[in-house]
């Protein structure tokens, strides 16, 4: 089994949720569960954020032209249905269902023809960055699938590849995925040490580092998140022991 993760940065007006995120930082939606045929995909999705984001989070489904995850920049005429299923002032949860066209075009569908049955996927969505995870036998064409996903998206997002690894079984029995940061996270994270991102008070900020670095803010910031979110998973689960057990008295 191999392990493909990789990140797609949307331009704005290219995707309704993804400006819907944007304009309401703190916003996340992640695939709860994510399942795909020839002719036709389903998902459930769980979003968090202020009353204001899931508003437009809703609206994003609902209304736009969003067909889960057409990458066609015009309308596909394919058929989508969106049931809220739960509702809270922080969560809310979507189901849709997908009826493809023959223009259509989505990451699970260009993952079927070229990495073929059986694909695993995992989403994150936040600001304009949606990252996706994909388990896969190892038997497919990774280069194909790639090349086929970069002429769907065209100029409507960036593409930036965070790993590709082989799974294996840890001792512990989890599966050890890569234990490096992606290049781009580390050039982030190197370059935030160097000039003083992390001191306190901080020598520059985000806007900054991301001008010298020649990238958006937001996409800088998406970078240092996740770098700073692999280092300290990777801490804690340094600290803990197996050995360790809970005193008593």
């Amino acid at each position: 089994m191999r392990e493909l993760v990789f990140a797609l940065e949307y331009e704005s007006g290219c995707n309704r949720v993804a400006d819907a995120l944007a304009n309401h930082p703190g916003a996340r939606v992640r695939s709860l569960s994510l399942h795909a045929t020839a002719e036709q995909l389903w998902r459930v999705d769980h979003a968090t954020g202020t009353p204001e984001a899931l508003d437009a989070i809703e609206d994003a489904f609902l209304t736009s032209d969003y067909y889960a995850d057409c990458l066609v920049t015009e309308d596909c005429g394919a058929t989508q249905t969106t049931h809220i299923l739960d509702r809270m002032d922080d969560t809310l949860v979507l189901y849709s269902d997908w009826e493809r066209t023959p223009s259509c075009a989505s990451v699970p569908h260009i993952a079927r023809d070229h990495l073929g049955d059986g694909v695993l996927f995992e989403t994150r969505h936040e600001g304009r960055h949606y990252t996706w995870r994909l388990i896969h036998s190892g038997e497919g064409d990774v280069a194909a699938f790639f090349d086929a996903l970069e002429v769907a998206v065209g100029d409507c997002a960036q593409m930036e590849m965070l790993r590709t690894t082989e799974m294996t079984a840890s001792v512990g029995g989890v599966d050890e995925r890569q234990n490096r940061l992606s290049p781009d996270q580390e050039a982030a994270l190197q370059a935030a040490v160097e000039h003083g991102y992390y001191e306190s008070p901080r020598e520059v900020d985000v806007g900054e580092l991301a001008e010298h670095l020649g990238v958006p803010r937001s996409t800088l910031t998406y970078r240092l998140r996740r770098a700073e979110e692999h280092l300290a998973k990777q801490h804690v689960a340094g600290e803990k022991s197996p050995e360790e057990t809970p005193a008593t008295r």
